[in-house]
């Protein structure tokens, strides 16, 4: 029988478990290899061999399983209590074994009905059941079928949701659908499974498919579009099929609207343009966002007409009265742009004043009655902004009222009722996101966007915020000076050293400080002593609420993923009276810090959203889900089989950190991610600090991240459509 497993790759599905068996009594033996779908609870027939590991000793490595129902009382109880059929938790299983004995999985399979014996258990309950136990062999089924194609257990479980009962057909016939319909299922994927059932390598439907990846990819890494030869190429390099085949696979999937072909402007030569293809909703996006803006800037109507005859220095002056501080002139500069102008941008780096120019610029408003909208792409930049500016502020994805799907409640037939609009951290808003803000302004009102556009640019395809200031069409003002109670802050005052080149100052501050080590796994084991010990112990900070782990990468051994299961055993370990729940590679329990992967809109009141953080307050093995409280305070179901969707949030990637602020913010920097080594990465984690930034690793690596410029810009054309 499976008694644990200790470790599990989601990708490869290997791995290392803990099984015990007639001959072995109450001793484990260790068992490894690809046990993908295995589940603790579980009988199994292994096949394969002995092995002496020089470090953890004698292990059986397996070839082959299969699953067997166990025969015993003991067996029967933990396999029904492990949590693997919904609606049977430990106490339901020892009721069930008590009444029915060994033949309680008989009495499942064959006669459902007969369950209602069992005390505690209804009609409904038992329906719940026997059809959980269906949807169980229906997915092995699956699984089975998909192992052999070279699909992960993870991924076969979203595609039985996605197809049901027409799964393995959907994947024999359609193989290529998968990529498009199945997230997590991108073209390399959907490609093993095709040639698995036999399509041809050079078949016109593998070179489309190719392509719409290509520009997936592309979109991926921030990219509206591809210049053609760029994505020809790409796409030869990806297919390895001959050129002269893509050519026409994109006539046709332009013929087919699948893509956007459009000759645009070379960025700083509009004389020179390049053909640039884009997969449709980027192109509609980009049109639109366009012109929105334009037709915001440019309408009659004033909401804010007030603001055109006012007496600014009186103003400014009462303003000052409310406040207690005067205005710089160029944060005058800022406010009176953001009265007058319809559409305006406000940036420039921490501690220039950005926060105090919103606020007052909402204070001038409000003595005006106006009505007030202030938005921010996080729940934690929304709160920030809130206690800020001193007016109520919610997300994008709140304001707009997303539906399922992605549709905005509200859009340019039914827009806001509102006469500003203040969106915070736009560096973060991608193309998509913002033509639908945009769209749900009403004609009249001002929007203004404030941001540092020296930081990462957005996760997801576009670079807006960097796109607008390119554009003289959009009014915009720059804070650059530096405020005096700013400059003792070691996290100001490095945040600029490092955008403008210069190595940090790593002494002399009581916020910033650097733990030099040269080796990435005792760079990974050293994070974790700070992050757990030494900073709560010095600064009272919380370690799992107050201190937040970036990373410039995933892998590796200071990586996001290996950061994690350091992290979660230093602060959420393993307890026999805590119920606990793997999927894939990881494990989850009560008190986990997680995040959302991937736009859900189906969840909550409206829609849970990728970079989403919250707390796993309860894990349930009997109802199959466990709860998550976010940071906006409101509480999601997740079934265990939704779980692709979450992952650990002790540690994350500086990308995913956008918007969000923390109280102490722990880097671990070293030579193994060199590639991702950028000031503006840098950069933006060090700004992500409230009180504390704690740098732990390479010196080397530092100095690489300082001195290498950013990615450079990305294929957009929002600026020329701007112009």
């Amino acid at each position: 029988m499976l008694e644990r497993i200790t470790y599990a790759n989601e990708e490869t599905g290997y791995t290392v478990a803990r099984v015990a068996t007639e001959r072995t009594g109450p001793d484990l033996l260790t068992v490894v290899g690809t046990l993908a779908g295995a589940q603790a609870g579980e009988s199994l027939r292994l096949s394969g061999r002995w092995r002496s590991h020089p470090k953890y000793g004698r292990q059986f490595e397996v070839d082959s399983f299969t699953t067997v129902l166990p025969a015993t009382v003991q067996g029967v109880r933990r396999y029904l209590g492990s949590g693997m059929i919904k609606g049977i938790g430990p106490v339901m299983a020892d009721r069930m074994v008590g009444h029915f004995g060994v033949d309680i999985l008989r009495i499942i399979e064959e006669e459902p009905a007969r369950l209602v014996e069992v005390p505690g258990l209804g009609p409904k309950r038992t329906r719940r059941i026997a059809d959980a136990w269906e949807e169980q062999k229906a997915i092995k089924e699956v699984m089975v079928f998909l192992q052999g194609v070279g699909v992960s257990t993870s991924l076969a479980v979203r595609v039985y949701k996605q197809y049901g009962d027409a799964s393995i057909a959907t994947v024999r016939r359609e193989p290529y659908r998968l990529a498009a319909d199945v997230w997590g299922i991108g073209f390399k994927t959907a490609d093993t499974i095709a040639r698995a059932v036999g399509i041809p390598h050079d078949s016109p439907e593998r070179v489309q498919a190719g392509l719409r990846h290509t520009l997936s990819e592309a979109a991926d890494d921030g990219h509206c579009f591809l210049p053609e030869p760029n994505l020809i190429t790409a796409a030869e390099q990806i297919l390895d099929v001959p050129r002269e085949l893509i050519g026409p696979a994109l006539d046709r999937l332009a013929a087919d609207e699948g893509v956007v072909r459009e000759r645009v402007p070379v960025p700083g030569d509009e004389a020179a343009t390049v053909p640039a293809v884009y997969l449709v909703p980027f192109h509609r996006a980009e049109l639109s966002l366009a012109r929105g803006l334009r037709d915001l800037r440019d309408a009659r109507d004033d909401r804010l007409a007030a603001f055109a005859g006012v007496d600014w220095a009186r103003a400014f002056g009462w303003l000052k009265g409310r406040t207690g501080t005067a205005l710089a002139p160029e944060q005058e500069e800022a406010v009176k742009l953001a009265l007058t102008s319809r559409v305006a941008v406000l940036t420039g780096g921490p501690g220039c004043g950005k926060s105090f120019t919103v606020r007052s610029v909402v204070e001038l408003a409000a003595a005006k009655r106006a009505r007030i909208t202030l938005v921010a792409p996080t729940g934690r930049a929304a709160k920030r902004l809130a206690e800020l500016a001193g007016h109520e502020a919610s997300t994008v994805h709140r304001l707009l009222q997303l539906q399922p799907g992605g549709d905005a409640r509200f859009d340019r037939d039914d827009p806001l009722d509102t006469d500003l609009v203040v969106v915070d951290e736009c560096s973060m808003i991608d193309l998509v996101l913002a033509n639908k803000l945009v769209k749900a302004v009403p004609r009249g009102a001002h929007l203004l966007l404030v941001g540092d556009v020296d930081q990462l640019p957005s996760v997801g395809a576009g670079e807006v915020l960097a796109d607008l200031l390119a554009a003289e069409a959009v009014p915009r003002v720059r804070l650059t000076k530096i405020f005096r109670q700013a400059e003792r802050s070691g996290i100001v005052v490095n945040a600029h050293r490092v955008n403008r080149g210069e190595h940090p100052r790593t002494d002399g501050f009581p916020d910033f400080y650097l733990f030099p080590c040269d080796d990435a796994e005792e760079t990974a084991a050293l994070t974790v002593d700070v992050v757990a010990d030494r900073v709560p112990r010095r600064f009272g900070l919380d370690p799992r609420r107050d201190v937040q782990v970036l990373t410039p990468t995933h892998r590796g051994h200071a990586g996001a993923g290996a950061l994690n299961l350091r992290l979660q055993e230093a602060l959420t370990p393993h307890h026999d009276s805590r119920p606990e729940r793997r999927y894939g590679g990881r494990v989850y329990r009560t008190g986990d810090k997680v995040i959302q992967l991937r736009n859900n809109y189906d969840k909550g009141a409206a829609g849970v959203f990728n970079g989403t953080v919250g707390t796993i307050t309860s894990v349930s093995l009997e109802d199959h889900a466990l709860t998550v409280l976010t940071d906006e305070e409101e509480s999601i179901d997740y079934a265990f089989d939704e779980l692709d969707e979450l992952t650990h949030a002790y540690a994350i990637t500086v990308h995913r950190s956008q918007g969000s602020e923390y109280p102490a913010v722990v880097i671990p920097i070293t030579t193994a991610s060199w590639t991702m080594l950028r000031r503006n990465l840098l950069y933006t984690a060090i700004t992500r600090a409230k009180k504390l930034v704690v740098l732990v690793g390479s010196r080397r690596a530092l100095a690489a991240a300082v001195r290498t410029p950013g990615a450079g810009r990305r294929h957009t054309s929002l600026t020329h459509r701007l112009t």
